[in-house]
């Protein structure tokens, strides 16, 4: 009886604890994550009205300490711990619509008030967003499953068990070659490739040919045409006039950096400060040239300071977006309605770029000078004379200027005209008894002048000091140049210190008052060429001059920085005017990552790169992890690739991002290629992509990856394959831009005439990365598969779906070309009937058999076209382009047939 009362005391204690625990957990908040459930609802219900672009009230939600503030009332709108005498609270909870928040908008819901009552009583803090927290190591989540092969599939696992759902198979093999080769070279595989794959049943098969897609030169190809989406690469400047730039070789530079797999810190640090390197290679500067796409404008009559200033806003919001996946492109105007950054900071950031050379020249200047090999090693040798007879940093100046014609002053700069002007915006040109001014020049230790002009007619000029008037500094005399750009050097003996320099022309024999005598283009100032009383002097004086005026020299938009004399100011601009200067401030990164600078960086694009790449910045890792996710998955871990922040759609798999991110930067010491491996090798990535009605219902866009990627081929991928098919592909790498078919008509290029005019030899079947890109007129058929125009930075291709795609495919003069190619090799390679060569042709394509009733279809159609074919000859030779041995009724048939086949849906799908 004791032991029966025992134990029933002994639950009865029991129930009373449950009950007890019960009741704490009840009257327990529990915690608010400011991120997750506050963030949303402020950025959605409040601050449109109390954020970065207005404050009503006096009261903002963008940084804690503005929230915290007195509000134009006397009284802060929250109090930490008190949500009851919190007037926000308050106000969302009134009933009168006169006075409840938000203001003539649906009102919060009771959740959502909850939500922030038991915020502010647990203190109102602001957390960190997830992708501006430092990384760390992650942990890898423990699954027991043999559906395993590396750490990216415990991840996808864990999140699929939470879910109650089952990873697909493996794709056949087929399927995982053509999937994995269009993924990282972009087109199909050599055949020997394919086929030495297909017949390897060895277990590392599938891993021995992601080692040699890895390999391939072609890699490089394929990643180039991602970033030059980034890099807003064209070959022509933009804006209403659109004239050419020769620009391709940084495309190359792309190519090559890929396919050698430079580390992506090295990789972003080259493409920012290429320049500011210690002894710059010419593949360093040529990787400036990702800040040198902007636009520049050509037309007369344009404000070149309102361009410039255009173009360094561009590359603050390129280098944003594309390196760290943030729009930062608004704070131009006022703070982040969103994210914490504030109007100053923009300008702050944007004080690195703004002492860039570049000022909308026409010429592009500054441009690295390439010489041919006798004048390489003219420069070698000069170089080397002056480092041991005179000294090396002696040897690195004229190094420099050589290469680049840097720094000097250009002409743009001129104001004062009197018989004079800006000829188009770019040039200073004299009439007679003309001059102006140049303004401001820093002539401490210069003692030496290298003007480039051209003249009409010979004559006089005269340079004069502070003003026309002033002491005559120099008078040299100009030649008739025959309208060819020309050098004058002379020794000068100006004072100390910074003074204005008029220029002057004097012709007396000159008629008219209105013709033109001399333009100039640029000046130097620098100091008489050093060492005339060392042995080879004159040899070395000889080759100075003749590399100055180098002819038939190529060159590429580059990045250089104004010297110390010249450096800017970099003021705020009131509400994003450029017209409007504010404060002034200087270099500095924003405050709310909480990352500073690296101790010693210095306050240039190089400190700002050594920023950017610093582990304790995990933007910039998150944003290429994500990046090259999309690209193989379809969408980014964050579908947003433009915007990591509050207003973007939040990681599916959190933990994932970060752990890849983690090790892209230490584990895999910034190799994309052993970060695309370790995607491309998991088990998620080769799922068959067939869709179960359960996955449908549950996880229709495949955002738990419980299949495989499932994708439309980007334009590039599309042409290219299509050039595989019809074996006419021309694997030649790297060069100038090349003209494939294009209707005529497409470009109006009144300023200069330039036409399409499509090349031959086999360039014009180059792979789609080497297509001539005009911005105004980009090439259609891959601006109509959702290419970009490239005027400005593009994070992310949104994919379409539309029937114009069809018709390029099957209509587009490159593609029928293509088609009747494919026909030709089908007839030669594929057997002797119809059938088998249909048969062959679909197996050329996807690598394996057709399925029967795809081939009667495709059997019916030729049979229907060739009736049609029999009775018009004419429409026969217009499909073969032209009376040839292949004009027959049975090959323009076969070429319908062809030209269906790279239509299909499994073609231009990537499954």
């Amino acid at each position: 009886m004791r032991k029966v009362f025992n134990n029933k005391m002994v639950w009865i204690g029991l129930g009373l604890a449950v009950l007890l625990g019960l009741f704490l957990l009840a009257t327990h908040d529990e915690q608010i994550d400011y991120s997750t459930q506050v963030k949303p609802i402020l950025n959605k219900k409040c601050i449109t009205c109390h954020g970065g672009v207005k404050a009503k009230a006096g009261f903002s939600l963008l940084f804690r300490e503005e929230a915290l503030a007195k509000t134009e009332s006397g009284k802060p709108a929250i109090i930490p711990g008190n949500p009851g005498e919190s007037e926000m609270i308050r106000r969302l909870s009134l009933k009168d619509p006169e006075e409840r928040m938000p203001y003539q908008h649906e009102p919060l819901s009771g959740e959502e008030i909850d939500i922030l009552t038991k915020w502010i009583k647990q203190g109102a803090q602001w957390g960190e967003h997830w992708a501006y927290v430092p990384l760390k190591p992650v942990e890898v989540p423990a699954v027991n499953s043999a559906f395993v092969k590396n750490s990216v599939d415990n991840f996808i696992l864990a999140k699929l068990e939470e879910e109650k759902l089952q990873p697909s198979a493996e794709a056949d093999k087929p399927t995982l070659l053509r999937r994995v080769s269009l993924d990282l070279i972009g087109m199909q595989p050599s055949p020997s490739l394919a086929s030495q794959y297909l017949g390897n049943s060895n277990t590392n098969a599938y891993e021995m040919l992601v080692d040699s897609l890895l390999a391939s030169p072609h890699f490089g190809e394929r990643w180039a045409s991602l970033w030059m989406d980034l890099a807003r690469y064209a070959d022509t400047k933009g804006y209403e006039a659109d004239g050419g730039r020769v620009t391709w070789r940084y495309r190359d530079w792309l190519i090559k950096a890929f396919n050698e797999d430079k580390p992506y810190d090295k990789f972003l640090t080259e493409q920012l400060a290429g320049d500011l390197l210690p002894n710059p290679t010419d593949a360093q500067y040529i990787a400036t040239a990702f800040h040198r796409n902007t636009m520049t404008n050509d037309e007369g009559g344009t404000d070149n300071e309102e361009f410039r200033t255009a173009a360094v806003l561009d590359r603050v919001n390129t280098t944003w977006e594309a390196l760290m996946g943030t729009t930062f492109a608004c704070v131009q105007c006022h703070s982040h309605p969103y994210d914490p950054f504030r109007h100053e900071e923009y300008y702050k950031f944007l004080a690195y770029f703004n002492n860039s050379r570049d000022e909308d020249t026409y010429e592009d200047y500054p441009l690295l000078r390439q010489y041919k090999s006798g004048d390489s090693l003219k420069l070698m040798q000069l170089t080397g004379w002056l480092a041991k007879n005179v000294s090396q940093q002696k040897a690195d100046e004229v190094y420099t200027f050589l290469k680049t014609w840097q720094p000097t002053i250009n002409s743009l700069q001129c104001d004062s005209f009197i018989n004079g002007a800006q000829v188009s915006s770019w040039y200073a040109a004299l009439r007679k008894n003309g001059s102006c001014r140049l303004p401001s020049v820093a002539l401490d230790g210069k003692d030496y002048l290298v003007v480039r002009y051209t003249a009409e007619k010979s004559g006089l000029c005269k340079i004069t000091l502070d003003s026309l008037n002033g002491q005559v500094l120099k008078t040299f005399p100009v030649n008739n140049t025959k309208y060819k750009w020309q050098f004058a050097s002379f020794s000068i003996e100006p004072p100390p210190g910074i003074h204005h320099l008029y220029f002057s022309y004097i012709n007396p024999a000159m008629k008219s008052m209105e013709e033109t005598g001399v333009t100039f283009e640029w000046f130097y100032f620098t100091q008489k060429f050093p060492g005339q009383c060392k042995t080879g002097y004159e040899t070395a004086y000889t080759q100075y001059q003749d590399l100055l005026d180098a002819k038939d020299i190529s060159t590429t938009p580059i990045m250089v920085d104004n010297p110390a004399d010249r450096q800017r100011e970099t003021h705020v601009f009131e509400r994003g005017n450029w017209l409007v200067k504010g404060d002034m401030v200087q270099p500095a990164v924003p405050a709310a990552l909480n990352y500073a600078m690296p101790k010693k960086a210095p306050k240039n694009r190089l400190g700002l790169a050594m920023w950017l790449t610093s582990k304790q910045n995990p933007l910039v890792a998150r944003t290429m992890v994500n990046r090259l996710w999309e690209q193989l998955f379809g969408a980014g871990i964050a579908e947003t690739l433009e915007d990591l922040g509050t207003q973007g759609i939040s990681p599916t798999h959190l933990e994932l991002l970060n752990y890849l991110s983690f090790q892209f930067m230490n584990g895999y010491q910034w190799s994309i290629k052993r970060l695309l491996k370790e995607m491309v090798m998991s088990a998620t990535y080769r799922q068959d992509s067939k869709v179960t009605e359960e996955l449908k219902e549950k996880d229709l866009f495949n955002k738990l990856y419980a299949r495989g990627p499932r994708v439309r081929l980007s334009a590039e991928q599309v042409r290219d394959q299509a050039l595989c098919f019809s074996s006419s592909i021309n694997k030649d790498m790297y060069g100038p831009s090349v003209f494939p078919f294009q209707p005529k008509g497409l470009w109006l290029s009144p300023y200069n005439g330039a036409d399409w005019e499509m090349n031959k030899n086999g360039q014009q079947y180059r792979r789609a990365v080497y297509t001539y890109w005009k911005r105004t007129a980009p090439y259609p058929s891959m601006l109509t598969f959702d290419g970009a125009s490239r005027e400005v930075c593009t994070a992310r291709r949104v994919r379409t779906n539309t029937p114009l795609q069809a018709l390029v495919t099957l209509n587009d003069s490159a593609y029928v070309d293509m088609s009747r190619l494919f026909a030709y090799h089908l007839q030669k390679e594929g057997g002797k009937s119809v059938q088998q060569q249909i048969a062959k042709g679909y197996e050329l394509m996807l690598y394996k058999p057709i399925a029967p009733a795809k081939l009667q279809s495709l059997l019916k159609l030729y049979n229907e076209a060739l009736v049609k074919f029999r009775k018009n000859k004419e429409q026969v030779c217009a499909i073969n382009g032209g009376m040839n041995e292949y004009a027959t009724p049975e090959t323009a048939a076969l070429i319908v047939v062809a030209n269906a086949m790279l239509n299909l849906d499994e073609v231009v799908t990537k499954g």
